[in-house]
């Protein structure tokens, strides 16, 4: 029995800074900062990125943190906000799949402001960024899944991920770790609301949290104190948000054994993840089979809950409601091959091919994929082809999770897909190796056209 889980977690984050970094636990570090950075950078010439950058540069002031919309060094949390909105835009980024959270656009966001603004080297860098996704993946554990029946965990749980990285970063101590956990809890919030209807709150979500969080450590770091038992007390996070006050002791089991950056899943397709599983399926079934998207007469996706609550959308009108569109990004997946950054151009948004696959879509939920998740992502998908042919796959997992990974070699191909268009491949390429190899943190990578030039084109 864990008397308190928030106690518990900060002396596990602040042993971060000192016990030994085992290069495994290091290189998916490493791992997840690559990916963070390639849904970043395209990310950056998107609102509402560009409309916060361009609205809050008035207010920038002095600092060293990086603002990757402009270019231009400023306050940490200006940086983390801006940074981690962007980051979430174009839908690249990372999953723990038993949390059902991208903690990288919160954690990451903050904790690479942070570490710009107080000089760190990358090693503490990477320390805080593994203690962060430690911290909020497990708390992310003990309350879902029915945390994600009202909460979008990545606006929620994120906040506790920016709060110890940012916390490691500062220089706190367990004790005050501890009271950036308990006042970045009470900070916490991201409605599922905001993206089950069209509109940018969204990328808003990780970016609140990594400057919540942020503040949490900041006031933190200062003397500021929090209530240490807000996770697991009877009106506090745990139980504002779930079923229950936590599942702590399920969450906290494997504390020191199972290290969660180590099993991240980074997306291979350019949507909401729930849709993942079943894109996987439609893809293999088309290689091997050879028919087109006009050879199709109907498709059935079997998903668990999200899939069927959060992605059965038969008609979208905008690029946000697409990426949430089973139907939409099947017909994208059909007619373009894959569901990239292209896939949500507004030619493609329009393209009759795709339009003409939606309507043959249908989804429901399936009971026996449904007990499994979160911890499964599974999919069962049926096609039935113009010329009478009928076609099946229980797809069990998804590319990208960890029991599917994509290699060194792959992450390091959709970080040159996703970030060669906006910072040039010379950029992209340095960068690149000098997150894989080097021990220098990461500095300014300017844009190719600013945000404004491109507004004008």
């Amino acid at each position: 029995m864990v008397d308190n889980p928030l106690l518990t977690l900060a002396e596990h984050a602040a042993s971060w800074r000192t016990r030994p970094l085992a290069p495994e636990v290091a290189h998916h570090a490493r791992r997840a900062l690559i990916d963070w950075f390639a849904a970043l950078l395209p990310g950056c010439s998107f609102p509402p990125a560009t409309l916060l950058a361009a609205a809050m540069a008035a207010e920038r002031g002095p600092g060293k943190a990086i603002c990757y919309v402009d270019g231009k060094p400023g306050p940490l949390r200006h940086a983390a906000l801006i940074n981690a909105t962007a980051s979430h835009t174009v839908e690249f980024d990372d999953i723990f799949r038993d949390a059902g959270y991208h903690p990288g656009c919160p954690t990451i966001g903050a904790a690479l402001a942070a570490a710009q603004a107080q000089g760190a080297t990358l090693e503490e860098l990477l320390r805080a960024i593994t203690a962060g996704y430690e911290v909020s993946c497990r708390i992310g554990m003990a309350v879902q899944p029915s945390h994600y029946k009202y909460w979008h965990t990545t606006g929620t749980v994120g906040t506790f991920g920016a709060a110890a990285a940012v916390a490691l970063l500062l220089g706190c101590d367990a004790q005050r770790v501890a009271h950036a956990i308990a006042t970045a809890a009470t900070f916490a919030g991201g409605l599922q609301q905001a993206f089950r209807s069209d509109g940018m709150s969204k990328p808003l979500h990780p970016g609140h949290a990594a400057d919540a969080g942020a503040l949490a450590a900041i006031g933190a770091a200062a003397g500021v104190t929090g209530a240490l038992d807000v996770l697991h007390g009877p009106v506090g996070f745990a139980a504002a948000t779930s079923e229950d006050t936590g599942k702590w002791d399920k969450a906290l089991a494997d504390l020191d054994r199972r290290i969660c950056i180590t099993e991240m899943t980074f997306k291979n397709h350019g949507c909401c993840g729930h849709i993942f599983a079943g894109l996987d399926a439609v893809r293999d079934l088309q290689a091997e089979h050879g028919f087109k998207a006009e050879d199709v007469a109907r498709i059935h996706l079997g998903g668990y809950s999200a899939t069927k609550d959060v992605c059965d959308r038969p008609v979208v009108n905008t690029e946000q409601e697409a990426r949430f569109s089973a139907q939409y990004c099947i017909g994208a997946m059909l007619v373009l091959g894959g569901v990239r950054i292209a896939a949500f151009t507004p030619e493609n948004l329009a393209n009759p091919a795709i339009r003409a696959v939606m309507p043959k879509v249908s989804v429901s939920l399936d009971p026996e994929l449904a007990k499994d998740y979160p911890g499964r992502r599974a999919a069962k998908v049926s096609i039935a082809l113009q010329d009478g042919r009928e076609l099946f796959r229980y797809q069990p997992t998804r590319k990208g999770d960890p029991d599917a990974p994509l290699s060194d070699a792959e992450l390091s191909e959709k970080f040159r897909e996703l970030s060669v268009p906006a910072v040039g491949a010379a950029a992209a390429e340095a960068l690149l190796g000098a997150l894989w190899k080097g021990d220098a943190l990461p500095g300014a990578v300017p844009l190719l056209a600013t945000p404004a030039l491109r507004a004008a084109e």
